[in-house]
């Protein structure tokens, strides 16, 4: 039989950061079993409710939300959680020895559901930082991460983290998240570019010019692109991990500060394509090395493979700021 994930994290971490990521895919079960039914559950549609980012919440956002908080809550190590639910940090006091802060998406492409399309769960791990407090540890660059995993809940349920040393793959079979891929890389050059192309009109003209020179074979190693766009965040990225290319999601007239979050979005997917061999930008800066000024700021994001990141980077670094 597979090696379990439970078993994989016990031979090569300490069991407090073994333990925590057991108990974060322990609730990705939990939450996997509901999006299952969720048809038959009247758990799909809006909660009624916002988030902090003034986003619609869908049910199964307050759900998967509410079941990752219990799981930490129940580990004396973690001394604080920030999820994109919720306004503010949540932190469990009387815990002087915590070591782990959890910060995630617990539900990243909700508005899916309800057309069957792919999810994802979004987690990043950071330390208690000596000398600081539980809440100013919070608000460091993700080169601090401890650990970063995302669960894909599409056609099979899989489960990617990295700790620092290499990406691992478990897919889950009858309750249990079994090793189906270690040591993942990503290849240095993909077929595929991958954004909201509706937003184009909306973003800095460079952009739409990287996307032109994808089709006609003009920006890297004249190979011509193809596009491919699902809109969760996790299923654009889980192909790019494996089979190459880029997911770009700048800035817009709507959005001048980019779209996702940089704590629970960027942060976290980036530790994990940089050690599977890719690369992930702002455009002008290295993403785990954005010092956040708070929990849910947002960032525009370039991530993908080597070649194709560099070559966007370089079409903005000779670009007029617009």
């Amino acid at each position: 039989m597979a090696m379990t994930l439970s078993q994989h994290v016990r031979q090569r971490h300490t069991p407090e950061l073994a333990a925590l990521i057991t108990a974060i895919a322990d609730g990705a079960t939990t939450i996997e079993r509901r999006i299952r039914t969720a048809g038959l559950d009247d758990i799909l549609g809006a909660a009624g409710s916002e988030n902090v980012q003034g986003e619609a919440q869908q049910k199964l956002d307050v759900l998967a939300d509410n079941t990752l908080i219990e799981v930490m809550k129940a580990l004396p190590s973690v001394a604080a959680v920030v999820s994109e639910e919720d306004d503010e940090p949540l932190i469990f006091e009387g815990r002087p020895n915590a070591k782990f802060i959890a910060i995630f998406d617990p539900l990243d492409g909700s508005s899916n559901i309800d057309v069957n399309v792919n999810v994802g769960t979004i987690v990043s791990i950071q330390p208690v930082k000596p000398g600081l407090s539980v809440k100013e540890s919070i608000v460091q660059p993700g080169t601090e991460q401890i650990a970063a995993l995302y669960v894909n809940y599409g056609p099979s349920t899989i489960l990617v983290y990295t700790a620092g040393d290499g990406v691992h793959a478990f897919t889950l079979s009858e309750g249990e998240f079994l090793l189906s891929a270690e040591d993942l890389k990503m290849p240095e050059q993909g077929p595929y570019y991958s954004m909201n192309e509706g937003n184009i009109a909306e973003s800095q003209m460079v952009y739409g010019k990287a996307i032109s020179r994808f089709r006609d074979g003009t920006l890297v190693g004249g190979k011509k692109y193809s596009s491919r766009y699902v809109g969760s965040f996790i299923a654009d990225f889980h192909r790019t991990l494996l089979k190459g290319g880029v997911f770009l999601y700048p800035p817009t007239k709507k959005a001048p500060n980019g779209k996702l979050r940089l704590l629970y979005e960027a942060n976290p997917l980036s530790f994990i394509a940089e050690q599977a061999g890719g690369a992930a930008s702002n455009g002008r800066y290295r993403i785990l090395e954005i010092v956040p000024t708070e929990p849910h700021v947002r960032t525009p994001l370039i991530i993908g493979s080597q070649s194709e990141v560099a070559a966007i980077g370089g079409l903005i670094s000779i670009s007029p700021r617009e």
